[in-house]
């Protein structure tokens, strides 16, 4: 079978019914349009945050009934972010795909529960690890349970408020055997600038094309209708109403590297 570019998009964090309705819409529209998969995103609640007064979410349980109110209401696959073991137990019922955040990939309770839930895992590299020691984590998933993990690599630590993408990663967390993606927005991030994360959102596109090009199965990025008015990641997510160039860029470039066979192994 053809290898289908995977989609993961959304939100940063679940801010309203409205908003999670109107990204849902056009997302699905765009991607109904194209030979891709679409998985939903957004985080019910935000635990990692910069600053205490920083924004974290509406309430856990009426978050996590919009995003299975845009399950059903779309038929399309939703991920979320979990922070502790009892977490993953909770939004397993809500969601299809349990998300791993980048400072949390080495807790083992967490990891394994995760696994336990028999949904999809999807772990975030962190910041702060090699490429190779992934498979630890990959590993303590299957150990719980999980039959699939994804992994998504988000950027490297470079100094104390920027971030760095090492394309080699990418062919090294090819390795572990798991799919791969590449997260387009938060590896733009600058964390800790002030109160909250700064980033260089014109690096976006730029740098998902690079991770088409040296081969991943699909780009995990979040988008929002003002992301100047966004309650977290402003100056990150793309605009919504540059998705749908953003998206035909990529399937373009994507149809070109597998027809040339330039993919990884």
């Amino acid at each position: 079978m053809e290898p289908t570019l995977l989609i993961v998009a959304g939100p940063c964090v679940v801010e309203s019914a409205e908003l999670l309705h109107t990204v849902a819409e056009h997302l699905c529209r765009l991607c109904a349009e194209l030979p891709v998969r679409f998985v939903f995103k957004s985080s019910y609640r935000k635990a990692n945050r910069t600053s205490a007064r920083s924004f974290t979410g509406i309430g856990d349980e009426q978050a996590l009934e919009l995003l299975l109110e845009v399950r059903r209401t779309y038929g399309v696959p939703v991920l979320t972010d979990i922070h502790t073991p009892a977490e993953a137990v909770v939004a397993a019922s809500y969601v299809d795909i349990l998300q791993i955040p980048a400072f949390l990939c080495r807790q083992t309770d967490l990891l394994m529960a995760a696994g336990a839930t028999g949904k999809i895992v999807n772990i975030k590299k962190g910041q702060f690890m090699a490429p190779e020691s992934m498979v630890h984590a990959v590993e303590k998933v299957r150990l719980g349970g999980g039959k699939e993990v994804w992994l998504t690599e988000r950027g490297t630590m470079f100094g104390y408020r920027d971030l760095v993408v090492d394309f080699r990663s990418l062919v090294l967390l090819r390795q572990t055997g798991c799919p791969v993606l590449y997260d387009a927005t938060h590896s733009v991030q600058q964390p800790n600038v002030g109160e909250r994360s700064g980033g260089r959102r014109e690096f976006v596109r730029a740098l998902a094309r690079a991770a088409i090009a040296v081969g991943v199965d699909g780009i995990f990025f979040e988008t929002h209708p003002n992301p100047e008015q966004a309650l977290s990641d402003p100056d990150t997510q793309i605009p919504l109403a540059e998705v749908e160039g953003f998206l035909h860029e990529l399937v373009t470039l994507w149809k070109a590297v597998h027809q040339c066979g330039f993919v990884v192994p």
